[in-house]
């Protein structure tokens, strides 16, 4: 499922994997979907109100364009993969291939580990230059984007870890209610971490462009 089917899905919907589920575990469903929903509009907004704050600043005659690092690509690869990674744990939850969930879960964790220790290393190539965010507004502003976005993903990585603790438990494969929680962690999982791409994505081109 796309970022725009995930976010106007009718939350009293069936949905999936889990349109069988006892009508309780189905309310609980809807609502942890209408409670990311609700989220994500809020992280929108957020993210829109920095982005329109930098256009302002930056028709100021003392804005300096930042130099990106190079690694910056490197990284949006690598968030890119993530992504995907929690798509294919994503679809193996639906079809119930254990190994290939784990697998996939597993996969998106490390690289967005991956990804937030690059966006680091980009950090302190920038230091290198001896500009510094209190002098320099383009500065201040790309470690203000980078490190609200790096944020996110550490919050995703939380449920991660649970999710994967989840995952390993014995319990999770024997018990049918805890097997619908763990497909219903995974998807949600999956979805926020395409949103979390595509703000990447948007905040790297405005990056590159100004």
């Amino acid at each position: 499922m796309g970022l725009f089917a995930a976010l106007t899905d009718k939350s009293w919907a069936t949905h999936g994997p889990l349109e069988e589920l006892p009508s309780g575990e189905i309310q609980m469903a809807s609502a942890l979907r209408t409670g990311l929903r609700t989220f994500l509009g809020v992280a929108t907004a957020l993210f829109g109100l920095f982005i329109s704050a930098y256009f302002v600043r930056s028709d100021y005659a003392d804005w300096v364009p930042v130099e990106d690092p190079s690694v910056l690509w490197a990284n949006t690869v690598v968030l890119i993969l993530a992504s995907v990674a929690l798509q294919f744990s994503r679809n193996a939850a639906t079809s119930g291939d254990r190994q290939r969930m784990q697998l996939g879960l597993l996969l998106g964790g490390l690289l967005t580990l991956a990804f937030l220790g690059g966006q680091y290393w980009a950090w302190e190539q920038l230091r290198a230059t001896g500009a510094y965010a209190v002098s320099d507004a383009a500065y201040a502003f790309f470690f203000l984007l980078t490190g609200i976005h790096g944020l996110h993903l550490a919050g995703g990585l939380y449920v991660w870890l649970r999710v994967m603790g989840r995952l390993g438990a014995r319990n999770a494969q024997e018990d049918v209610t805890q097997a619908n929680k763990l497909r219903l962690s995974i998807e949600l999982c999956s979805v926020y971490w395409h949103f979390l791409l595509l703000i990447w994505l948007v905040l790297f081109a405005l990056l590159l462009n100004t």
